[in-house]
This record gives C-alpha cells, structure tokens and sequence, in this order.
C-alpha cells in the first residue's frame, strides 16, 4: 500500500499559534480538559500509566467525523518499532506516515448498525511535548445512529493501556473508556 499525502485543507490552514483550528476549536474542552492534562502533564520519559485520548467530532458542513488521537511519543515509538522491527523515531517528520497509517487502521475501526465497517482516512500526525496527535477523517453522510467502535491502540504491548474516547454529534456528547478486555464497544449517543 502506498501513501499518498491527503489535500486536507484544515491541516494545511493554522491559526496564528501554529495550531490546527479543528483540533482545537469545538471539542468538549470541559468534559476531557482536566482529563488530558492530568494524563499528559508527565514529562518524564517513562510513566506509570498508559492512556490516549481520542476526539470524535462531526462536521455536519463536511459530513465526515474528525477525529484526533493523543498518544504518548515513547509508547507509540516503542509498539511502532516493535511492529516494524525497526528503530523508530516520531521526530523525523512525516517519515514513517506510512507505518503509522498502517498500524492505526489495524487499531481503530467504526462498524455502522448495518454492520458496514465506515472508511477512515489518515490525514497526518504531529508531535506536542510528550505526546503524537494523529489526526483521522471519517466520512458519515447517513444520521448517527450508533454502531461499534474499535480502539485497541497500544494494548498488544501494554496491559494497563486505557484509551478514552469522546464523540461528539451535534449536540450530543458521550465519553467511552477502552480497556484491553474491552477494546470493541456499542456505542450509541
């Protein structure tokens, strides 16, 4: 499979800090704020604790979810390097999209109540102190009705991994936790 770069023109179009509008702008702030910086406050290079964090949020303009996943950098280093028997290093720019593409369509995956698995495209990823943001688009024309979701990120190598995934849906808003002996969902708003 190759990798072509996505025309994405929200990944191309940062505000005046540097940051991508849509990851910021409308996402539940109140309900995974503290959250996020409880989790990702750690800057020591080893943690006692593995997590992610995963935005769902429509854009009824588009009709595509967008969807932004926050990982530790040296976790996600170490299961990437694992799985391509290769040292890796998220440092190195969009060098391994490739790899990371690969592995988070393995990892994350939306099956529609009519049991059909929805497309999701890899738009990019950036790094943010200790942590990768991934960003995913996923387009959903048809009302949300539920379905199940699959978010196993991380948890083949570490059995603690808790991934946290909010979904927003007009004005709707749920947060599902992942666990490794929970890692598909019904999810419904």
């Amino acid at each position: 499979m190759t990798f072509s770069k996505p025309s994405f023109k929200k990944v191309n179009r940062k505000d005046a800090q540097g940051s991508i509008p849509w990851r910021t702008s409308r996402f539940p702030v109140r309900l995974c704020g503290l959250l996020i910086v409880l989790l990702f406050t750690n800057s020591r290079s080893a943690h006692d604790f593995h997590a992610s964090v995963t935005q769902m949020q429509y854009d009824p303009k588009e009709q595509v979810f967008e969807i932004s996943i926050r990982i530790f950098t040296d976790d996600f280093e170490k299961v990437l390097s694992a799985e391509s028997n290769t040292k890796v290093n998220l440092s190195d720019s969009h060098k391994n999209d490739a790899l990371i593409e690969k592995y988070i369509r393995a990892h994350f995956a939306y099956i529609n109540p009519q049991k059909q698995a929805k497309p999701i495209k890899y738009v990019g990823h950036e790094i943010e102190a200790d942590a990768n943001w991934l960003y995913l688009e996923m387009p959903y024309a048809e009302p949300f009705r539920g379905g199940q979701l699959k978010q196993n990120v991380l948890m083949e190598y570490f059995d603690d991994q808790v991934n946290m995934v909010n979904i927003q849906y007009q004005h709707q808003k749920k947060t599902f936790v992942f666990r490794k002996s929970q890692s598909v969902q019904d999810i419904s708003l």
